[in-house]
């Protein structure tokens, strides 16, 4: 299943059934799960993880060292779930010290020339869009959306269940549950759609609805905001995500 004309180290650590195509290039301490296919021209440095059934498309480069000039080469890994696909010409880079490593969760879809930087951190189900480039650090919770050309500033973090518009800034923290539009990125309703076809009843958008009038249009500080939810809407799990998001924000949140 190794093609002629790849080169594979022979202390890379490949699992049954793996496809690997040609001119395509594996390095040491590369660890590549069962039934994974990867495509011609592939780049696979040193540190890599990858799960088991994903896709790695024509010329996508995986593992390679952080745009760090802190970094001095440590030993840091890039971590791929099962059932992640990675399209043509995307770059995802290993960790830092700081965390140590670059992750990746399970069904995860990153189009073409999409960039994961170092310490990034993506949750499980995200669907990254064309060209998406996110600076080092920033954490992307469970199924989230991300429109292409979108930058994502460093050390932001996205809620889960959230979708991004196409073509926006992203420089501040942008909470679960909703759809994030316009420039400057705002908050501009619940991800309504996203939530009914992954089964949220109405009851728990009602709720999430409550809470978010009452964050954004109540006038009120962050403080003073929070502590009106916690008095006034029912607490949901969904709603204590999105006090906890707010409490552990440390860039702000967009308006």
């Amino acid at each position: 299943m190794i093609n002629k004309l790849a080169q594979v180290s022979p202390k890379a650590e490949i699992g049954q059934n793996v496809e690997i195509g040609p001119f395509t290039v594996i390095e040491d301490d590369v660890v590549i799960g069962i039934d994974t296919v990867i495509g011609s021209n592939v780049i696979i440095a040193s540190g890599a993880r990858i799960g088991e059934k994903c896709k790695i498309f024509h010329g996508a480069v995986l593992s390679t060292v952080p745009q760090d000039l802190k970094f001095e080469n440590e030993k840091t890994t890039l971590e791929i779930g099962n059932n992640t696909t990675i399209r043509e010409y995307a770059t995802l880079n290993r960790g830092t010290t700081d965390h140590w490593k670059t992750v990746v969760g399970d069904n995860c879809l990153l189009m073409a020339y999409s960039h994961i930087a170092h310490d990034c951190t993506i949750g499980n189900n995200v669907i990254i869009a064309n060209s998406v480039n996110m600076g080092g650090h920033v954490t992307i919770e469970d199924f989230v959306g991300i429109g292409g050309m979108v930058p994502i500033h460093q050390f932001v973090k996205i809620g889960k269940h959230t979708f991004i518009g196409g073509g926006l800034r992203v420089p501040k923290d942008v909470p679960p549950y909703i759809l994030a539009m316009g420039e400057p990125l705002r908050y501009t309703g619940l991800n309504k759609i996203g939530l009914q076809r992954r089964g949220f009843s109405s009851e728990t958008l009602r709720e999430i609805k409550k809470a978010y009038r009452i964050f954004y249009r109540s006038n009120l500080t962050v403080e003073k905001a929070l502590e009106k939810i916690i008095s006034e809407v029912k607490q949901i799990k969904e709603v204590k995500d999105l006090i906890r998001f707010i409490k552990s924000c440390e860039r702000g949140i967009i308006r």
